[in-house]
This record gives C-alpha cells, structure tokens and sequence, in this order.
C-alpha cells in the first residue's frame, strides 16, 4: 500500500502568513502540520509516499527532504496549479497504480492517527474508504448522505447541505479510482472534484465504506481552527526540560521546554510548549500556547497563541490571547509622545486595538 500526501495550496485562508510559508509547513505544538500527516502515514505501516507540489514545491522539499528522517520514501508528484483534489490523483497514476493507496491531505490532523482506518480498509477489502465526521457548518466541505449505513451521495461544499457529514482529509482508493477519475469532468469552480470521482464509484456499483471518525479531527485551513489543533495537541504532552527552570520562574501543569530555551523571573501555565533557544523574561505564558524556536517574550503575557520561530514580543502592556503570529515579527511599544499607533502590515492582515 502507498501513500499520496496533497500539499499544492495556496493556503489563502491563512493569509499574510502564507505569502512567505507553505500552509502545510505552518507549525501546530511547534511541529509542521505536514509532518503529523507524514508520520500518521509511516505509523501504518506504509513507506513509500507520493507527495504532490505546487508553487511552495522547494519549501516542501526542503523540510521533507527524501523522507529518511520519518523512515519513508517520498517521491515529489508536481502540480502545475490547483485544479482540484481528483486532479492530484490523476496526475499520481504513474506512482500509484498496482497497489491501494490511501490518500491524505497535507493540513488536516487526526485524532490517534490512521492505522486503526488502513487495517480496516484492508480487512474489508472495499474499493474506497471515506472518513466522515459530523460539523457544524458542512456548508463549507465535501458532504456525503448516507441511506441504512450505505453512501448514497456526495456533494461538494452544498449551498444547502442535506447532511451534516463531512469528508474529513483521509481517503482510501484501490486501482478502481482511475476510472472515475478519467471519467469525471470539472465542476463549476473548474476543478476535478474528489467527490465526483467517488460518486462516480458509488453509481457504478463499486463499495465505497464510510467510517465516522469517534475522536477529533481538524482540517488547520483557517487561523481558528489552527488555534484549536495546537489546544488539542499540547493537551497530549507530557512534561520535559523542566531541570533548566531558574529559581525565580514557576512553572505549573504539562509544560515542554526545549534545549537551550531559559527562563527568568516568568511563569508558565501549561499546556504549552516553549521552543529551543526561546527567551522567557519577566513573563507570562498562559495554557494552550506554542513559542517557537528563538523567540523573546519580555515582559508580556501571553495565552492561546502560536507565535513562530524567531519573534520577538517586548513590552506589550495588555494580554495576548487568540494569536498566530509569524516568523521574525517584532512587537513593540513605540517611543513617540504623543502616543501613536504605527503600523507596517502586509496585505490581508488582521490588526485588533484593545
């Protein structure tokens, strides 16, 4: 069995931070969303992974490299643009075809992983699995109605959802899917719909299994939900590093402190991770927060917020909380009297003034 790993967004939900980064490469606990896919994948059991590219192909390549460090073998599958889930498929055929494969999108993070899901899918021996959770707002994702347990149909981001079960980022295929794939024609936005393709296999007698997925699952396309995946994740840490705390700081609860991360006069209320090299001075952070590699935080406070590697937070009189802040940012209070806001922001971003 393989492996086929989509990571060719554009990520425009997560904008400015996508601009300079891969969305799939955006950290959760201070780990690339991409990379809890890779290793969900190799926990199953299966070595040899497609992995298919868009514009951020170097930047994907990069931190995957030839998949060794997860004890896997990644081929690169290139995309000219996004032109949909089905489209990546079909363009893997010559990597995949012979053998099942399951297919997972590059920033989407499961519960407790996939290998319970594959050896079911094996036992079962179906032409497709899906995974399917219920939402809130399926308005906003491949939709499926079920009849007596059985998929009936499938319907990409419906205007009026006649079902509150999503297509979570998981999907199993065996060599039946060429068919529908080459069968299929774009939708309306342009693009090769998955759901298409696999109600194509429903329409054709093929057995296609749903399975409800019991434990959370997040698809980290927006800034919320990235926030509620590393709630979730760091809630699963167990306490390490705590031997290089100074006197004067207090720690409390799951907290990890990486090497050569110092902490002076501060307090740290977990869950949260504070990342190599990180400065901690004067401070407070709160549960559910993820500081990077080589950050200051001095004298702030801070809770429920990912701040990535190599920012500096210095001096903020109010709390921050509900935060994603990217690589190398600086935020400061400035010196002019009077008092003024200045601002250098990039396009698409969100300020809030409290």
């Amino acid at each position: 069995m393989k492996g086929l790993i989509l990571s060719g967004g554009k990520g425009t939900r997560l904008r400015p931070l996508t601009y300079t980064r891969a969305k799939q490469l955006v950290p959760v606990a201070n780990k690339p969303v991409l990379f809890y896919g890779v290793e969900s994948i190799v926990a199953a059991g299966i070595r040899d992974i497609g992995v298919v590219v868009g514009d951020t192909r170097e930047e994907i390549q990069a931190a995957l490299g030839d998949g060794a460090r997860f004890g896997a073998r990644i081929t690169y599958i290139e995309q000219d643009s996004p032109r949909g889930l089905a489209h990546a498929v079909l363009i893997s055929e010559a990597f995949l075809r012979g053998e099942p494969f399951v297919m997972y999108l590059g920033d989407n993070v499961i519960a407790d992983g996939i290998s319970t899901l594959v050896d079911e899918y094996r036992k079962l021996g179906c032409n497709s699995q899906i995974l399917l959770a219920r939402v809130p707002n399926p308005e906003q994702f491949g939709v499926a109605e079920l009849e007596n347990g059985r998929v009936v149909r499938l319907t990409e981001k419906p205007k009026q959802p006649r079902s509150d079960l999503a297509l979570v980022g998981v999907y199993m295929f065996d060599d039946s899917i060429w068919e529908a794939v080459k069968a299929i024609r774009p939708s309306a936005r342009n693009e090769l719909e998955i759901t298409d393709a696999i109600q194509w296999l429903v329409d054709h007698g093929k057995s296609v299994h749903p399975h409800l997925v019991s434990g959370w699952w997040k698809d980290t396309g927006k800034i919320e939900d990235m926030l509620e995946a590393n709630r979730i994740i760091l809630d699963t840490f167990d306490a390490r590093g705590l031997d290089s705390v100074d006197s004067g700081s207090r720690v409390e609860g799951k907290v990890v402190i990486e090497p050569g991360a110092r902490l002076e006069r501060c307090t740290i209320r977990g869950p949260a991770v504070i990342g190599e090299r990180a400065e901690i001075r004067d401070a407070f952070v709160g549960p559910y927060t993820a500081v990077g590699a080589d950050c200051l935080i001095d004298r702030c406070e801070i809770e429920n917020s990912i701040v990535l590697e190599g920012s500096r937070l210095e001096r903020i009189p109010v709390r921050i909380a509900d935060s994603l802040i990217g690589k190398n940012v600086r935020i400061h209070p400035g010196l002019e009297r009077p008092r003024v806001h200045r601002f250098l922001v990039g396009d698409n971003a969100e300020v809030g003034i409290v």
